[in-house]
């Protein structure tokens, strides 16, 4: 299991390294978090959602993810308030503290660790993951995805702390200064994470906090910028980029507060010929050749962001100058006429009117729609796959499908205008290319091949991995050699 000093430390990153590395040595291996918190999920094969990450890393053991791999999911829906999803299905919402706080959390750690052995019948080994900071004295006694985990699955303790933060020999010496003596028993090493520059000049640095701590230091990761993993959550977004520029196709995604699922828009970061941007800012969104807006957790109270802050003046003034306007999953509801909400599953609000630039209408359901899916874009031949996670039904005044599932109309297509409830739908090249070709210059450009992409991202990252850490160390400790 590998944990950390903090939050955004690099745990998901190192262990989808891991999970890639024992593949590649001929393990079968898993990754595990038992309760995750994030706005980017995805749909298991046998439509059911998980976080993001755990299916990144699943993707890097080259299996396919399930709900024993992430058993809990809390979505941020509103101020201090989640929606728990359960093995894969939204069991209701709690406010933190409720969740934090409250009795059930003794049921959900049975529940996690249900899945925990049930994935390990399968796969071998399980490469844990927890969350935030091992050592918040007073939540800890609560903990289901930290030490208590840990000794439940009488796992192998790998400590991450990240050396760009600063404060390290603190942040380090502190966290296993206050552990119990039963789990510092657990804890086999150390990792120092993001080191920038000469990691030799770092081996002082060493020897002081093994002296310090009597555990060893298995691992200096250097920083690596150059290595592409999509983001575990929204702290990713504080890095990205936030104008236009001058020479590429300007993409704007409108930053909304309950932004959802933003790795639908990773492909366009790494394409050379555009920019991708994220912003929040009227100005800099009527200068963009493209807008994009994205999946929401609670789309009412985005929508209402939307006119507050003046954007959607702006976005429909961009429709009326003929350019491209999209909308993904809440950004397609928004899109349309009227959005209802009789149960309350978002809002007091029971309906809102929309942008009105698609004539379609949304009702909020109880029931969340989770499903991998394969579909046809457009007019194109070619077979795309993606996935869809909502609650809402949308009708259409006038059929004009944008896609189509097994010859059922999915999304709707209006000029330059499109909506769509299928995520990843940019991971498929021929979207990609259909959305540029009125931009791209009469030069050929080879289209960009994201899945390709990652894989070498993946095998990169484990690369980088081998090197700088004692992964025999990890292996020998490893409970069934």
């Amino acid at each position: 299991m590998f944990v950390g000093t903090g939050s955004d430390v690099g745990k998901s990153m190192l262990v989808t390294g891991i999970c890639r590395l024992l593949q590649q040595k001929g393990y079968a291996p898993a990754p595990f978090k038992a309760q995750n918190m994030s706005l980017n999920s995805f749909a298991t094969p046998d439509g059911l959602e998980i976080g993001r990450a755990q299916a990144v890393q699943a993707e890097a053991c080259k299996i396919d993810c399930s709900t024993d791999m992430n058993p809990i999911l809390l979505k941020p829906s509103g101020i201090n308030k989640s929606q728990v999803v359960l093995h894969g299905k939204p069991i209701g919402d709690q406010t933190i503290k409720e969740y934090f706080l409250g009795n059930n959390k003794a049921q959900l750690f049975e529940e996690a660790k249900t899945a925990f052995f049930r994935l390990q019948e399968t796969y071998s080994p399980i490469v844990m993951e927890g969350a935030g900071s091992i050592s918040e004295l007073n939540l800890k006694h609560r903990d289901i995805v930290n030490m208590r985990m840990a000794q439940a699955a009488q796992a192998d303790v790998y400590l991450v702390a990240d050396i760009d933060k600063g404060g390290v020999f603190a942040s380090v010496y502190g966290s296993i200064a206050l552990l119990e003596p039963w789990e510092k028993k657990l804890v086999k090493g150390i990792i120092i994470n993001k080191f920038r520059g000469d990691v030799s000049l770092f081996e002082d640095g060493k020897k002081i906090l093994e002296k310090l701590t009597g555990i060893p230091i298995l691992g200096i990761v250097p920083y690596a910028k150059d290595i592409y993993i999509e983001e575990e959550d929204s702290v990713g977004l504080k890095e990205k980029k936030k104008d236009t520029t001058d020479g590429l196709i300007n993409i704007a995604v409108v930053l909304l507060p309950y932004i959802s699922n933003f790795t639908d828009f990773n492909v366009l970061e790494k394409d050379p010929r555009t920019h991708l941007f994220y912003s929040s800012d009227p100005q800099s969104i009527a200068k963009a050749d493209v807008i994009i807006i994205p999946g929401s957790k609670n789309t009412i109270q985005d929508l209402l962001f939307l006119r507050e802050k003046g954007i959607a003046q702006e976005i429909l003034k961009a429709h009326e100058l003929n350019k491209t306007v999209i909308g993904i999953c809440g950004g397609y509801q928004m899109l349309g006429n009227h959005i209802e909400d009789p149960l309350g599953i978002e809002s007091e609000i029971k309906s809102i009117p929309g942008l009105g630039i698609l004539p379609i209408h949304t009702r909020l359901t109880a029931q969340k729609t989770t499903t991998q899916c394969n579909f046809k874009f457009k007019q194109y031949p070619q077979t795309c796959t993606g996935y869809e996670i909502h609650m809402g039904e949308t009708t259409f005044e006038n059929l004009s499908p944008l896609n189509n599932i097994e010859k059922q109309p999915e999304g709707y297509l209006q000029n330059n205008c499109w909506g769509s409830y299928i995520h990843g739908i940019l991971d498929n090249t021929v979207v990609v290319e259909d959305l540029l070709q009125n931009f791209s210059s009469s030069k050929k450009v080879t289209p960009f091949d994201y899945k390709k992409y990652k894989e070498e991202n993946y095998d990169k990252l484990a690369t980088l991995l081998k090197e700088h850490i004692d992964i025999e160390a990890i292996i020998s400790e490893m409970q069934y050699i």
